[in-house]
């Protein structure tokens, strides 16, 4: 993986801008740690970072390419599971290459089918591509928005980057929040509506769009999208296609240079991930898988059952890990570390987010980077065949609202009155809610309940399983490590998408047809094992640090967070005890104690960005 940033203007010399360029580049530094590249001509400018996966010599960018007299130019973050396919098409046209990276593949794709090549990408990225002969700018971002890619457009020049900290590195981009901006964070944080930027002006390309640039001014097209059919295939026949599916996208993902690993909870998707990486590693290496997962400092003292947490990983990673015959390492995190990461989570994001759930996916990564370049890992199961406990109650389904934050009021309760005035926070996450069941691809003649299940889908598709992917490539590429997310190949999303609620949940269990698919594969106490999601602390430290920061902030006149707050609300809620604050306020894992550390990553994103309302 690595990080790309860039600009076009037509009204200036960027030859002279070499310096800015460099700067933006510059932030994105731990994405791409080993090599780092710029292009510029008079009109556009192009810059690269690299973490080097494939093809250390072949692969260095921003890399050009000749075809006649014209000259493309590309940028490029990601990876193409399909490169050998396309190489030999390509090939069969006539084009011949210099090494094997798949940014040579893909330039050249693009140099033949131009911006229809998407259509023939199985993989993740984000790139941009100059075509000089027509003075025009290309840019796409993979089916499901795994990398991420921001832009603007500021006078005459349009700027664009990996990550928010590249666009706000260049001089016509100053950190301004809007009333919409603040209602993003304020509201609906640490999710984010799809396509925004948060910064005033400053958007995302949404996944599956790309967008043109030229002098005639810029063009974004969508170049898929989810179809809805009626599923043909009876149950056998479907969990057949699925793990098929499945384990091919695994076997794919495991094309690499540089050492690959998995990270493993021991739950049923990364699992599932683990067993058909374990089973390619038998067949093509001498040296056996490497596994990681993640607990912290005492928690087996502290954690107590609960609906949404039923049991730890410690157990089940240990019985995974010998099943499958992996080399495992458990990265144990102390509380002091966890607290501490909190703030560096809020540079690598470039906003407020998870809280202790993206420091310590931050920590866990840093720690498998000593080790592993890139990491297979189970995110986004629980999106697309139903596994989270939203998808089966009742009061959820039928709440009309994001089923993972269903206490917009509660919230709304911490905020000033002033804030509340200026970006009604209910109203504003109904908006987005209705506009997100406005997109969903009906499916004519479907009975209510499947229909609102395909609407649960969408939803949590498009948001919840975006703030996920957010998570996993800011906190792992923060540190130069490569995470892949087999689940997200678009031809399963595809195939799932149409199984019918029922043939889901088959079995009376949630993700019934993955347990069933990979009947064989997995112990039958693992296909078994009921959900848990990514583990946390329990450790009452931990809330004892958070509670005495975020009074100290509190406590401080000069702290930026206080105009958007109502400090004696915040203050008697953080007074209370742990078990008082335990109910979720947004997915599972963000209860009381995160709702203190998502404030304080506020206001050090506020501080360290000196972030202006406008």
């Amino acid at each position: 993986m690595c990080g790309i940033a860039g600009w076009v203007d037509w009204e200036g010399d960027l030859t002279r801008q070499k310096d800015i360029l460099e700067n933006m580049v510059a932030t994105l530094a731990c994405r791409g740690p080993d090599a780092a590249g710029v292009w510029i001509s008079r009109y556009a400018a192009l810059a690269h970072c690299r973490l080097i996966v494939v093809d250390p010599a072949g692969g260095g960018q921003p890399m050009i390419r000749k075809r006649g007299k014209n000259r493309y130019i590309i940028t490029y973050n990601g990876e193409l599971y399909n490169t050998p396919e396309l190489r030999r098409e390509l090939e069969a046209r006539g084009y011949r290459y210099q090494g094997h990276s798949d940014t040579e593949v893909l330039l050249t794709a693009f140099m033949e089918w131009g911006k229809d090549c998407v259509l023939r990408l199985n993989g993740i990225f984000a790139f941009a591509i100059w075509n000089e002969e027509e003075q025009s700018l290309f840019m796409a971002r993979d089916r499901l928005g795994v990398k991420p890619l921001f832009y603007t457009r500021r006078g005459s020049a349009f700027i664009f980057g990996s990550e928010l900290k590249a666009l706000l590195a260049h001089p016509a981009v100053p950190p301004e929040v809007d009333a919409e901006g603040l209602a993003e964070i304020f509201a609906l944080s640490p999710g984010r509506t799809p396509g925004h930027g948060i910064f005033r002006g400053v958007r995302e390309l949404r996944p599956g769009h790309c967008l043109v640039y030229n002098r005639r001014g810029t063009h974004i097209f969508r170049y898929w999208a989810l179809e809805s059919h009626p599923h043909l295939d009876d149950l056998e026949t479907t969990a057949h296609k699925v793990g098929h599916l499945l384990q091919d996208a695994v076997r794919r993902q495991l094309v690499a240079d540089v050492p690959v690993c998995t990270l493993l909870s021991g739950g049923l998707d990364s699992s599932a991930i683990t067993a058909f990486a374990a089973a390619a590693f038998r067949q093509d290496s001498t040296e056996p898988l490497r596994t990681f997962s993640v607990d912290y400092m005492d928690n087996d003292l502290y954690f107590r059952p609960n609906q949404f947490e039923p049991d730890t990983d410690a157990r089940w990673t240990e019985r995974v890990a010998h099943f499958l015959g992996s080399r495992h390492r458990t990265v144990l995190i102390d509380t002091a570390q966890l607290v501490e990461a909190l703030s560096a989570a809020v540079r690598a994001r470039d906003l407020p987010g998870m809280a202790d759930v993206d420091a310590s996916l931050l920590l866990l990564c840093r720690e498998v980077k000593k080790e592993a370049t890139v990491a297979l890992s189970g995110e986004c199961a629980d999106e697309i065949f139903g596994g989270y406990p939203w998808f089966h109650r009742e009061d959820a389904l039928n709440a009309r609202a994001f089923p993972w934050a269903l206490n917009i009021g509660e919230r709304t309760r911490f905020l000033s009155p002033e804030l509340v005035a200026l970006i009604r926070p209910e109203e504003y996450v109904v908006q987005r809610y209705q506009e997100t069941l406005a997109e969903v691809p009906r499916l004519t003649g479907e009975n209510p309940r499947e229909a609102r299940m395909r609407e649960m889908f969408y939803l949590n598709l498009n948001w919840f399983m975006a703030t996920l992917l957010d998570r996993k490539d800011r906190m792992s590429m923060a540190t130069g490590l490569e995470v892949r997310v087999p689940f997200c190949d678009h031809r399963l999303v595809e195939y799932a998408w149409n199984i019918p609620w029922e043939m889901k949940c088959c079995g009376g269990m949630e993700k019934g047809i993955l347990r069933r698919a990979l009947a064989g594969t997995l112990p039958r106490e693992v296909l078994l094992r009921r959900k848990c999601p990514y583990p946390k602390t329990h450790n009452p430290a931990y809330f004892a640090a958070v509670r005495r920061w975020l009074l100290d902030i509190l406590d401080d006149p000069t702290s930026p967070l206080l105009p958007f707050i109502n400090v004696e609300a915040v203050r008697q809620f953080a007074q209370l005890d742990a078990p008082a604050m335990n109910r979720p306020w947004y997915g599972q894992l963000m209860r009381g104690p995160q709702f203190l550390a998502f404030l304080i990553q506020i206001d050090t994103w506020l501080r360290e960005y000196r972030v202006m309302v406008r």
